[in-house]
């Protein structure tokens, strides 16, 4: 009989001092879900030659965390591959549910965001304090995709006690209000079923800007973490001035931003 396969939490590393605090924020949400922390680098076609310098690398990383935090199942992962193509790789190979990126390499990771079934967590690998994740923002818009980064934000709630703020849109025309109500109901109703602490607030902006009025919220309070759903459709501007999450993430100082891809049918967290 096959080994069941552990779900795992992957931090996409650059092998530079940096990582300490991409490992601590992976050893944090790993610890926080119970499930397997994978250190991950990905090579280029030129830097085969390094590969054993690359192993030893991450072996030098993980076997302190091993040491220290027995409890905590942690993996190292080599790969080299075109990037767009690793989150489903991870997902279906290796029961990846969950990867950490810094932010400054988000321009790099957004082809593999936008094809990503897992959620990416952006964090500022500059900073050295780790948050808590006990506090976070969620804007609600009129997509019906928002019944994913929902129920992610749930799972943090269920698992870490984490106080979940809402922003919901604020849209004019009724259709679209009338969408954005039924995923507030839907959200609601999933955050009483598990009696998380919640708190909903309408917004002053509609579905186009919510998530930029939750990020300013959020910034003003002392929330840990931003949740937001990502693009549904990318245009040929899109691809000329960026994504509107890369906007999101250059405007959010230290604060970690957990993107969820509406674009792919999300893997979700087994208890």
């Amino acid at each position: 009989m096959a080994e069941k396969k552990e779900q795992k939490i992957v931090v996409f590393l650059s092998l530079f001092p940096s990582d300490k605090n991409l490992i601590l924020n992976g050893i944090k949400i790993a610890t926080i879900f119970k499930k397997e922390l994978c250190l991950c680098f990905n090579y280029s076609g030129k830097q085969k030659k390094n590969h054993s310098e690359f192993k030893a690398k991450l072996i030098e990383y993980s076997t302190p965390i091993k040491n220290e935090i027995p409890g905590l199942k942690v993996s190292t992962l080599l790969l080299s591959e075109h990037l767009k193509d690793i989150p489903e790789k991870l997902s279906d190979d290796l029961e990846a549910i969950f990867i950490i990126a810094a932010k400054s390499q988000f321009r790099k990771y957004s082809p593999a965001l936008t094809e990503s079934p897992v959620p990416f967590l952006f964090v500022d690998e500059k900073k050295e304090t780790i948050p808590d994740y006990k506090r976070v923002v969620l804007p609600i818009d009129l997509r019906s995709e928002n019944s994913d980064s929902a129920l992610w934000v749930s799972y943090f709630g269920r698992f870490n006690n984490t106080v979940i703020v809402v922003v919901a849109a604020n849209d004019k025309i009724r259709e679209n209000k009338n969408r954005v109500a039924k995923n507030v109901v839907l959200t609601k109703k999933l955050y009483q079923k598990f009696n998380l602490q919640h708190k909903f607030f309408k917004g002053q902006k509609g579905s186009l800007g919510v998530a930029d009025e939750a990020l300013e919220l959020a910034l003003t309070m002392e929330i840990d973490f931003l949740t937001i759903l990502g693009s549904s459709t990318i245009t040929p501007l899109d691809l000329l001035v960026g994504l509107p999450e890369k906007r999101i993430i250059r405007h959010s100082k230290s604060l970690p931003v957990l993107v969820i891809n509406p674009r792919k049918d999300n893997y979700i967290l087994c208890d």
